[in-house]
């Protein structure tokens, strides 16, 4: 089971949000059951996994992951939207793309999914959905759904780059593409560090209710199997610590810890 520290309104959607980075980059396993958490006026799903559970102790091993999560208010009223997430993720787990196809953030603007999809079909690394809502003053919130694309943006100076689209309708077409930018770090339990930059939705109307999104890609290079994510079980446990910063100046915190089984 997992364990979620709370530690303001926010950071319970600070979860939410950040789940999404923290299965890529902390090892979201063991998540037999959802994670619900109540703060305040908001109640928060979280779900996620990595597969297979067991993995070796010393061997990082090819993994899958598949991640969801909801936001919603006990009262109906509409969320706050996030602006910055970011994920310190556990040491056992990597991220590599190497040799893998890139898609640049200009050829994803102004597109909508099927355009994206077909002009970086190459850099596709996993697929989902998601829900947002906007809401405009003295206006009923409008509920939009759109499927969800992860790219591979590259390696560059240590830093690997994914660009997460979404296409919405309303009020005017328009694409959303937040960037994750991971790279490598020395810090305690933590190896990884992803930061998520998430675009105003709406003219900043917009937020993020629901989610769900599943990143399995294998691929050859030069010769050798590759894997996206890989990860390894030396003491049965990912940890990951989730910061979340808001457009309204708010700035949240909350730990993620997920167990695995150590094998080997």
């Amino acid at each position: 089971m997992g364990k979620f520290r709370s530690k303001a309104r926010a950071a319970s959607v600070a979860v939410a949000l950040g789940v999404l980075v923290a299965v890529i980059v902390a090892g979201n396993a063991g998540a037999e059951k959802p994670v619900t958490v109540e703060a305040g006026n908001l109640i928060i799903t979280a779900n996620g996994g990595l597969t297979p559970k067991a993995l070796s102790k010393t061997k990082l091993t090819p993994v899958a992951f598949n991640a969801s999560g909801t936001v919603k208010t006990k009262d109906g009223t509409h969320p706050p939207a996030a602006k910055e997430v970011i994920v310190e993720g556990d040491k056992n787990v990597a991220v590599n793309t190497t040799g893998y196809p890139v898609c640049k953030s200009g050829q994803l603007q102004a597109q909508d999914t099927a355009h994206a999809e077909k002009i970086c079909k190459a850099a596709l690394i996993g697929t989902g959905t998601t829900g947002i809502e906007i809401e405009f003053p003295e206006s009923k919130p409008i509920p939009v759904n759109s499927k969800l694309l992860v790219f591979n943006g590259g390696t560059h100076g240590g830093v690997t780059t994914f660009f997460i689209h979404a296409y919405i309708t309303v009020p005017t077409p328009a694409a959303v593409v937040t960037t994750v930018k991971i790279k490598k770090v020395h810090h305690g339990r933590f190896g990884l560090e992803a930061v998520a930059s998430i675009p105003k939705i709406a003219g900043g109307s917009g937020s993020v209710t629901s989610f769900s999104l599943k990143i399995d890609k294998k691929y050859t290079y030069k010769g050798k199997k590759m894997s996206v994510i890989s990860a390894k079980c030396p003491d049965g446990k990912f940890q990951a610590n989730v910061i979340s910063k808001f457009a309204d100046g708010t700035k949240a915190q909350a730990e993620v810890i997920r167990t695995c089984t150590p094998k080997g």
